[in-house]
């Protein structure tokens, strides 16, 4: 779902060099383009039935389907992925950012729904597809030892809503939200506070013009982030990763480890709270 996200940035730039042509986006998430006025039609995989004789059989078209993951540019991480995307297309880049459009009829929904008594604090531990069969990635998930201290120095003054699935890592102190794509957008706008990590909720804030706290691991923001974050990096590896034992890594790092504490202190400065 990221990746759509991102890619609604690339629309905007393909329809500023192309204004006058119809541009169709096919993807998994078509919620995410919904209220695109970039978008002309947007369709999901499982509607494209007649597709080849509405669209494409006697007509003067462009298909733009590669994927910018595989380009050289991107793995060699020369550029931030939505420019190499736009470059891959031989679309000019001009630092164009993700957009978002959620109508007043959706916020009015949403915010009656998550309605509370004290400020909203956001956290996302954890990222990834459904039933991927490690719970936890090393490479890009909160420590959860960590994110659970973190946790207990906002409860008291703060509802900590915590965006997971029902197959995640659970947070005490919090309450999950199993919720679809346009209301977690609207949460996110509701929120006074967002802690989040390299996934989904960090692309649609920045597409909401929602400044939060990004923690990062492998990944970096340079690649994947945006500036109106703040986005906090892991330190260089002290020793190399073993990755042939990610199960037993991530069963280690559910745990509080070295340098959680921290992690913390610098977490809770960040975002505005002391930590003892």
């Amino acid at each position: 779902m990221g990746k759509c996200i991102a890619a609604t940035a690339v629309c905007k730039a393909i329809k500023a060099q192309h204004p006058d042509d119809e541009l169709i986006v096919v993807s998994g998430y078509p919620e995410v383009f919904l209220g695109n006025n970039k978008v002309d039609i947007n369709l999901g995989f499982n509607d494209r039935v007649y597709f080849y004789k509405n669209h494409i059989k006697d007509g003067d078209f462009k298909l733009l389907m590669h994927n910018p993951y595989l380009e050289t540019d991107f793995v060699a991480r020369k550029g931030h992925l939505n420019q190499v995307w736009c470059e891959m297309f031989g679309i000019t880049y001009n630092g164009e950012q993700p957009e978002l459009f959620i109508n007043n009829r959706e916020q009015g929904f949403y915010s009656n729904k998550f309605r509370s008594d004290k400020p909203i604090f956001i956290i996302q531990t954890n990222g990834g597809a459904k039933d991927q069969p490690n719970k936890y990635s090393w490479a890009r998930d909160m420590p959860i030892g960590a994110a659970q201290q973190l946790v207990n120095a906002f409860a008291k003054d703060y509802t900590v809503i915590h965006i997971r699935r029902e197959d995640q890592l659970v947070l005490e102190n919090t309450i999950p939200v199993h919720e679809g794509f346009r209301g977690l957008c609207v949460l996110l706008m509701m929120a006074q506070k967002r802690l989040l990590i390299d996934s989904f909720a960090q692309h649609a804030a920045a597409a909401l013009g929602l400044p939060s706290v990004v923690f990062w691991i492998a990944n970096t923001p340079e690649q994947f982030g945006y500036d109106l974050h703040t986005n906090i990096a892991a330190q260089p590896y002290t020793i190399k990763p073993e990755l042939r034992h990610a199960i037993q890594l991530a069963q280690v790092c559910t745990k509080p480890c070295a340098g959680a504490e921290t992690l913390v202190t610098q977490l809770c400065h960040t975002l505005g709270v002391w930590h003892n």
